[in-house]
């Protein structure tokens, strides 16, 4: 079976970072833990976001330790808290690090140089493991958080491209993981079509209408609700909160799913919200049932929620954001939701694009397999011909020996 890559199998801590902007804006904006929540106003606006979760970025530790620091700083931590995010993404907040106190400067100038050391240590590691056989360029892009041309000091540039680079990689990353999802749906495709090759044709018959028989089953199952509709919630609210749909209260099941208490739905709250209609479809005991597939179908739902509800895209849902799409049209929608299976995710044209891409990287294997048994021949002929002139020297040294007695 084709595995995962890496990524794919990381997608969960990443998906839920409940992040669009680093945990820069999150972490300043967040209830100081010294509230006395039993004394705070009832207004959910008031809430800040809550603490971000571990980004899944390479840098995520340097990323962390920056903000810490930068958080420390008064005049910094006012300026983060009025800036918007457009701000933000621009480099505007950028600029205020000259205003940063010396003794945070030099802190920061610290954690870059731990940066830069860490960062040389995995490029000379990944070099040893390859023997110099190395992508410069992929390596080179585990620099663009940070300005590698000043290796000592932590300036306003490398401020930017922190920001920067975890902006894009965090809002890229929904899409490299449906582009990782699309390679495995081709590569089980692939792989049934060859085994189907290599059966004779009563086999293949059986497997072809096996197969047919399965996308059946798995097709046949109740109504998906529209992820984040009235119907769904309400299904929510009646078999896994156990009360009547007819009491169903928006607001009271924000508060009752808002799971952490922090005034916000994250990635993975919402994502918890559709297991009723997941299970509807996919169940781990049967056959034609593709847990990876479900697990893409969740972030499907939660994508769809967020795309709807999330107005400011900071990958939150506030209480006021849910509040305001409860009054929307599109929250009483009643149509079923179309499912993976009803969305073709690549087409013939693709599948053969891949096929000869699988093609190709087998041939420069076996190109390279070739090549290296040539270098082994070629390695154990020399050593035959040297262990030759051993012996030939051996028997000289000995004739020598005799003579001269």
């Amino acid at each position: 079976m084709y595995a995962l890559p890496d990524q794919m199998v990381r997608s969960k801590a990443l998906a839920r970072c409940g992040l669009v902007l680093l945990s820069l804006w999150l972490c300043i904006q967040s209830v100081p833990i010294s509230v006395d929540k039993t004394k705070e106003k009832a207004k959910e606006e008031e809430l800040g976001p809550p603490e971000s979760a571990d980004t899944g970025l390479h840098y995520d530790r340097y990323l962390r330790e920056v903000i810490e620091y930068l958080e420390k700083d008064p005049h910094f931590r006012e300026k983060l808290k009025n800036a918007n995010m457009d701000d933000i993404k621009q480099g505007k907040l950028s600029k205020e690090l000259n205003f940063v106190q010396h003794n945070f400067r030099t802190k920061l100038d610290e954690l870059k140089r731990e940066e830069m050391n860490r960062l040389r240590m995995l490029i000379k590691a990944k070099h040893d493991i390859k023997e110099g056989n190395v992508d410069h360029q992929a390596l080179l892009k585990q620099f663009e958080h940070l300005n590698h041309k000043n290796p000592h000091t932590f300036e306003v540039d490398d401020l930017d491209r922190l920001i920067k680079s975890a902006t894009n990689d965090l809002e890229n990353f929904d899409k490299d993981r449906h582009d990782e999802f699309k390679q495995y749906e081709m590569m089980k495709e692939h792989e049934r079509r060859q085994r189907l090759k290599n059966l004779n044709e009563e086999d293949r018959k059986k497997e072809e209408e096996h197969y047919e028989e399965m996308k059946k089953k798995h097709a046949n199952h109740p109504k998906v609700n529209h992820p984040g509709s009235e119907d769904q919630l309400k299904e929510v609210w009646q078999e896994a909160d156990g009360l009547d749909p007819e009491d169903f209260d928006p607001k009271t099941f924000f508060k009752m799913h808002d799971s952490n208490g922090d005034g916000f739905f994250d990635e993975s709250e919402l994502e918890a919200l559709f297991t009723k209609e997941l299970e509807k479809v996919y169940n781990p005991e049967n056959e034609e049932d593709d847990m990876v597939e479900m697990e893409e179908e969740r972030l499907r739902m939660r994508e769809h929620v967020m795309n709807e509800v999330d107005t400011n895209k900071d990958r939150l849902v506030s209480l006021s954001e849910f509040m305001a799409a409860t009054k929307k049209e599109e929250f009483y929608e009643k149509d079923e939701w179309e499912t993976l299976d009803q969305n073709p995710l690549y087409t013939e044209e693709e599948l053969r694009e891949f096929e000869q891409q699988l093609a190709n990287e087998e041939n420069d294997i076996n190109k390279k397999s070739a090549e290296l048994q040539k270098q082994r021949e070629e390695l154990e002929r020399k050593q035959e011909e040297l262990d030759g002139q051993k012996l030939g020297l051996k028997q000289v040294n000995y004739l020598s020996t005799i003579h001269s007695r």
